[in-house]
C-alpha cells in the first residue's frame, strides 16, 4: 500500500521541515483519520478491516511524531540516515554536559517544600528560553544540512526537555498535585 511507503511529512502532505504548522497537520490528521477509521470498515471484508486499522495506527504513529518537537526532530535525523540512538562525546561537548550539570544541581539544592516555587518557576523559564534556542539551531542546521550539528543540537534537546519534566515534576511535589 502506497501509504505505508510515505515518510511521515509526505503521508500528510505537509513539508519535511522542524518547523510545522499544527493546525495544518492537525487537519490533515482528521482527514486522513476520518477516511481511514475503523468504524468506516466496519461491514467490509476481513481485509479491509485489517487494512483500516493499520492506516490508523500509523496516522496516530505519524501524528505523535510530528507534531512533538522533540520527536519529530529524532524522526528528521532518522530521514537523513543519521543514528540518532548512538551518542558520543563529540556529539555532546564539555560545555552542553557542564552547563547540563550546573542546571541540574540548581534544581536538587532548591528546598522542597513550597517556598522553592519562585525559583523553580525562574528555573523552567530559563530552561524553556534555552530550549527554544536549541531547537532554532536544530532548525538551522538541519536546513543546511549541517547533521552532526543538527544532531548536537538534538542531544541538547533531549537534555533540555528531560530538564523540563523534571522541573514540571518538581514543582507538582511542591504542590501536593
Amino acid at each position: 500500500m502506497q501509504l505505508f511507503k510515505q515518510n511521515y511529512f509526505e503521508l500528510f502532505d505537509i513539508p519535511a521541515s522542524f518547523h510545522v504548522d499544527q493546525e495544518l497537520l492537525i487537519g490533515r490528521y482528521r482527514d486522513l483519520q476520518s477516511q481511514w477509521h475503523p468504524d468506516r470498515f466496519a461491514s467490509g471484508s476481513e481485509q479491509q478491516k485489517l487494512q483500516a486499522v493499520q492506516v490508523s495506527s500509523l496516522l496516530n504513529q505519524a501524528f505523535d511524531t510530528l507534531r512533538t518537537p522533540l520527536v519529530r526532530a529524532g524522526y528528521l535525523l532518522t530521514l537523513k540516515q543519521c543514528d540518532i540512538e548512538r551518542v558520543s562525546q563529540q556529539d555532546l561537548g564539555m560545555e552542553l554536559l557542564m552547563e547540563q550539570m550546573q542546571l541540574r544541581e540548581t534544581l536538587e539544592d532548591l528546598p522542597v517544600d513550597d517556598s522553592a516555587l519562585a525559583a523553580l518557576d525562574a528555573l523552567k523559564e530559563r530552561v524553556n528560553s534555552k530550549l527554544q534556542v536549541s531547537e532554532q539551531a536544530f532548525a538551522k542546521h538541519l536546513g543546511a544540512d549541517a547533521i552532526l550539528d543538527a544532531k548536537k543540537s538534538y542531544h541538547e534537546l533531549q537534555f533540555l526537555v528531560k530538564l523540563l519534566r523534571e522541573i514540571e515534576i518538581g514543582e507538582e511535589q511542591r504542590l501536593d498535585y
